[in-house]
């Protein structure tokens, strides 16, 4: 009769600093693990403490609170399977990122990660300690090795753990979400199995942290890189897994293989789950933001009523002479058909209050952007007193086309909480509005159907400060705008190279330097969901102060 050995994967929402809560999580998961007969119990990478914990995981404080709960979780997981879960670990030598396995109430073993991240959003390196390249871990009739997520990524870790015996390697994750991410995945993993001829088990965590979206979309791979099982992705998921020892060594038995969505349906789901995660792990429940009536305030009150519900979103009007009826009536559209509370607050009177306080100081010159910028400010004034008497966070609505390039007012329609939309391009916000339009989930608390009206999503967008503004009147049309920005931005090319796509050098120099000299908006900016690999905030670290220009 062959060896079996069975295997409970807890791909899991974990909240940072919340150890009481995570461990308890943890708990839940090793008792099913044991109802269902599970040899072990695993779960992600810094699960205790959650991830990313940025600066918090220095504080000597949080270190001892977060091993004395890991201690206690040892303590109380003793009479079944078992388990295995990551969390800090600290003593004479170092700080590490930690991967436990706590067996009869004792440290089975502890694998420290040894290839620490140091680029896009990660900063281990002046986190953690380097960890050695070390042998697996027994568990049961199995040798474990456990890189530990970016261990896997290079081949030195898990060659060493093949070396040194391992027969299947268990790599758990805090690995977030960009576009396209699980096929990068898939190919290192298979990279892996391939190099070391054993079964690879891919554990990520979901849920979101700040501007992190993890997705989830765990998966084990049987040598020659044979999918065998497949998690979904966003969905947190409690699955067994079975294991049998073959002439050829240990290989996983065929499990449930879930298909995954497309592109737009995740980056869509990201959003949401995101912006979800955010209130619920900060302690809010309700959102508030401007509905202009135009198609980025529409698509983040979609987002806010899937992510929240209808009733917990609140829509402002916030018109003033320069606002055009078919604005309104578009704005009153998406909130009827939504669902959502929709209130009108005028700014007319706000706007002369301010410009006749302004007049001595301003006479004798021209009306220009900064009367402009002065209804956004005003906006944002109103959005915000609403937000503090309600307790509601207010959303900003900037696309990452607008917010690369400063087509934006700071402290007016930039004020708030959190932007679902601050990673996307307003090529795709028109895109996604369609996808919505034609798609509905279970998993969405808004209605389905055609929430955002077709003459939403087709009209030409205009800030509407002006008589007759139109957004092409400062900027290139979109089409132009965010192809320049996803070579300038996502690609770093070259004012040369982006010319060289077929693009006017003067435009691209332009569109260049406005990004360069927006860096201090985005700096003061609310954080929004990361949906590629170059994001404004961590993925893209630039000095305010900054005179380099790229020639072409």
């Amino acid at each position: 009769m062959p060896d079996r050995f069975r295997i409970l994967l807890a791909q899991l929402n974990p909240t940072v600093g919340d150890l009481a809560g995570n461990a308890d999580a943890a708990r839940a998961a090793w008792r099913e693990g044991r109802a269902q007969g599970a040899d072990l119990v695993a779960l992600p990478e810094m699960f205790i403490t959650g991830y990313q914990t940025q600066d918090l995981i220095l504080k000597p404080a949080f270190i001892a609170d977060a091993i004395d709960t890991l201690t206690q979780l040892c303590a109380e997981c003793a009479g079944g399977p078992t388990l295995a879960v990551g969390g800090p670990f600290l003593d004479e030598t170092g700080l590490y990122n930690a991967y436990w396995i706590f067996e009869g109430g004792a440290v089975k073993g502890r694998a420290l990660k040894y290839e620490l991240p140091n680029e896009t959003v990660f900063d281990e390196v002046r986190l953690f300690d380097q960890g050695p390249l070390a042998g697996p871990i027994p568990v049961g009739p199995l040798r474990i090795g456990t890189p530990i997520c970016e261990d896997a990524w290079h081949e030195p870790v898990a060659e060493t753990l093949a070396e040194s015996g391992a027969q299947i390697l268990l790599v758990p994750n805090g690995s977030p979400y960009y576009r396209d991410k699980f096929d990068v995945r898939l190919a290192h993993m298979v990279a892996r199995t391939v190099e070391t001829g054993l079964p690879v088990i891919y554990l990520n965590m979901v849920g979101g942290q700040d501007d992190q979206i993890f997705d989830g979309g765990s998966f084990i791979l049987n040598p020659g890189g044979k999918i065998a099982a497949k998690f979904p992705v966003f969905e947190e998921t409690l699955r067994i897994v079975d294991f049998t020892e073959t002439a050829e060594g240990w290989r996983c038995e065929p499990s449930q293989i879930d298909s995954h969505p497309g592109p737009w349906e995740q980056d869509h789901r990201a959003m949401v789950d995101s912006l979800g995660d955010y209130f619920r792990k900060t302690g809010f429940s309700k959102a508030v933001l401007g509905l202009s009536g135009g198609v980025d305030s529409a698509l983040v009150a979609v987002i806010a009523s899937d992510a929240l519900g209808p009733k917990n979103v609140r829509c402002v009007m916030l018109p003033s002479e320069y606002t055009s009826d078919h604005s309104l009536e578009d704005a009153v559209e998406v909130a009827k058909n939504l669902g959502c509370q929709l209130d009108t607050v005028s700014i007319s009177g706000a706007r002369q209050a301010v410009s006749e306080a302004l007049a001595p100081l301003f006479a004798g010159r021209e009306a220009d952007v900064t009367e402009e910028n002065i209804q956004s400010r005003l906006r944002g004034v109103m959005l915000m007193a609403l937000s503090n008497k309600f307790g509601e966070m207010l959303l900003t609505t900037g696309n990452k086309s607008e917010v690369a390039v400063g087509y934006a007012t700071i402290y007016g329609d930039m004020a708030g909480g959190y932007n679902p939309l601050k990673d996307l391009y307003k090529m795709r916000v028109f895109e996604t509005c369609r996808w919505r339009n034609a798609n509905h989930r279970d998993w969405m608390k808004g209605p389905g159907g055609e929430v955002i009206p077709a003459r939403v999503i087709d009209k030409p967008p205009s800030a509407e400060l002006r008589e007759d503004q139109r957004d092409d009147d400062s900027l290139p049309p979109y089409e132009v705008l965010d192809e320049i920005l996803e070579a300038l931005v996502d690609r770093d090319a070259s004012v040369a190279e982006v010319v060289a796509m077929g693009h006017e050098l003067e435009t691209v120099k332009r569109i260049q330097n406005l990004v360069y000299i927006s860096e201090y908006k985005r700096f003061q900016s609310a954080p929004g969901t990361r949906l590629t690999g170059r994001s404004f905030w961590l993925d893209r670290r630039y000095p305010i102060a900054n005179r380099w220009r790229d020639k072409g």
